[in-house]
């Protein structure tokens, strides 16, 4: 793996970090990381990407960038860019072969993930994009307290366990002080390729019942989309919003919504 130097890097401007965040994994918190990512990069604005969920990475696979590699510059760490021109920077893309485990301690992983925040040649973005670990321990720690995070986008999917699941991720963004810009409920449903019908594979989610609770606003509820799969495997999920209308324009205005009334009011 290439050596991180430590270094801060004067010429980054960041403007807004947007943290994504999920209680559990196997939600498809990636899948929602990248779909933000792209939403904003579509309305205009410079986004980067930050893997912070180190030992296991999706992102450069999302992305089709999971065969290239950063490497050290004077100035700091390098990035990698997407075909939209979104910049990444994951574990992977430092690792010899991206199918090696990642066997760190936490503290290990927090500082790894503090270096890509201080130590990456970022340049100037509007929005940095944090794809967070499944949970509330370390690594989530270290970027919810390091970070400066503006924003939080919470991933769930409709079982009824997710409330409790859900409710510990409210809870950490609150005791930390940072708004939760709304929530993403992942394989809400299925529409049927015969009947054109929706069908709840997990029942009737009460995932609103919670986000009313805390006031909280549902961004959209995301379908089990053969198409979304199919682009995420290819490497292309920068596609899918042209593919799914329906699902596009409601997360997209939700989601800009949200950041324009509660980040950049």
């Amino acid at each position: 793996m290439s050596q991180i130097v430590n270094l801060k890097i004067k010429k980054n401007k960041i403007g807004k970090v947007i943290a994504v965040m999920s209680g559990k994994g196997g939600v498809g918190k990636s899948t929602v990381t990248s779909l933000v990512a792209t939403t904003l990069r579509n309305a205009g604005h410079k986004v980067g990407i930050l893997d912070a969920d180190i030992t296991g990475p999706s992102i450069p696979k999302l992305f089709g960038v999971n065969k290239e590699k950063v490497f050290q510059t004077d100035q700091g760490l390098t990035t990698v860019e997407t075909a939209t021109g979104i910049k990444v920077m994951s574990l992977n893309l430092l690792l010899e072969n991206e199918d090696d485990p990642v066997i760190w301690r936490g503290p290990i992983l927090g500082s790894t993930v503090k270096q890509f925040y201080e130590d990456v040649v970022w340049g100037e973005l509007d929005f940095l994009i944090v794809d967070l670990p499944p949970g509330t321990s370390d690594v989530t720690l270290t970027v919810m307290e390091q970070f400066n995070v503006d924003g939080i986008v919470v991933v769930s999917t409709p079982q009824d366990l997710v409330r409790i699941i859900v409710n510990k991720s409210i809870h950490m963004a609150n005791r930390m002080n940072t708004p939760i810009l709304g929530l993403v409920e992942n394989m809400s449903y299925f529409t049927c390729d015969k009947c054109d019908e929706k069908h709840y594979l997990f029942g009737e989610s009460r995932t609103r019942e919670v986000l009313d609770l805390h006031g909280i606003k549902l961004i959209a509820e995301m379908p089990i989309d053969k198409n979304l799969t199919a682009l995420s495997d290819e490497g292309k999920i920068e596609l899918y919003p042209k593919m799914n209308l329906d699902f596009k324009d409601t997360f997209e205005k939700n989601l800009l919504d949200e950041v324009n009334r509660r980040i950049l009011k």
